[in-house]
């Protein structure tokens, strides 16, 4: 009780400001990593439970009032001959890579889809030779919602030669470019499915445990923070005084 005092009464305005800002931020960021792992227990519960429930039509999902993310889905229709998306910078056990996207016509409908993993070229100007799914499909999949990362700079998309390379999975910019209105959603087919590439994702990245590991971090860091703080008001205190006792 007596260190905070001192340390209140020994440091200045502008240390106390920048200090209460520092340990705020850091317990900021703690919250919210628990809040995340919060999210991914409640998301693989849902998930469990979704795996014992029946495959919804396309037409049902999209009558669901409730969320629809992870919803197990089936779907008849074909493939769009020509539009292929190639999302860059995916990776599969150490190997660098893309995730294949195509348009898939169901009824008056366009949903995109995710047909699984191919290996990149060390050659960055090269793409994969990837061809075009054709003819009609019964797939089984599951609905993703498309969460936006961090970009630093705007992905601008040029109408060219198919499959496109892109950085990130822009639904609406999609729909501008091929001038036709995709559901605002992907269907990441299930494993089962023969059709498409290697399906290695997982609908969480990072588990819950993870999270609150950096949630700890950062508390600890907070706590770390207030304490050098309050020892270095001290420690400045009695140097002060040492100063003024020469005098």
């Amino acid at each position: 009780m007596n260190c905070l005092k001192n340390f209140i009464s020994n440091i200045r305005l502008p240390w106390l400001i920048f200090t209460l800002l520092v340990f705020c931020g850091l317990v900021k960021l703690g919250l919210w990593q628990n809040d995340r792992a919060l999210q991914k227990e409640q998301r693989i519960a849902t998930i469990a439970q979704l795996s014992q429930t029946q495959a919804l039509s396309l037409s049902q999902v999209l009558l669901e009032k409730n969320e629809i993310n992870d919803l197990p889905i089936t779907m008849l229709g074909e493939f769009d001959n020509d539009i292929i998306f190639l999302l860059d910078n995916q990776t599969n056990k150490g190997q660098l890579g893309y995730r294949v996207y195509q348009v898939f016509n169901s009824g008056e409908h366009a949903v995109l889809v995710n047909l699984g993993w191919v290996l990149g070229s060390i050659n960055r100007q090269e793409i994969p030779d990837v061809q075009a799914i054709t003819g009609q499909y019964q797939l089984s999949g599951h609905v993703r919602k498309i969460e936006q990362g961090i970009m630093l700079m705007e992905q601008v998309l040029v109408k060219g030669e198919w499959p496109l390379r892109v950085q990130q999975i822009e639904l609406d910019k999609f729909s501008t470019l091929i001038s036709r209105q995709l559901l605002p959603f992907v269907v990441y087919l299930d494993k089962t499915e023969s059709v498409g590439y290697e399906k290695n994702w997982q609908p969480i990245v990072m588990p819950p445990e993870k999270h609150r590991a950096y949630a700890f971090q950062w508390f600890s860091l907070a706590i770390a923070w207030l304490m050098l703080m309050i020892w270095a008001s001290i420690k400045l205190g009695k140097n002060s005084e040492q100063a003024l006792n020469h005098k």
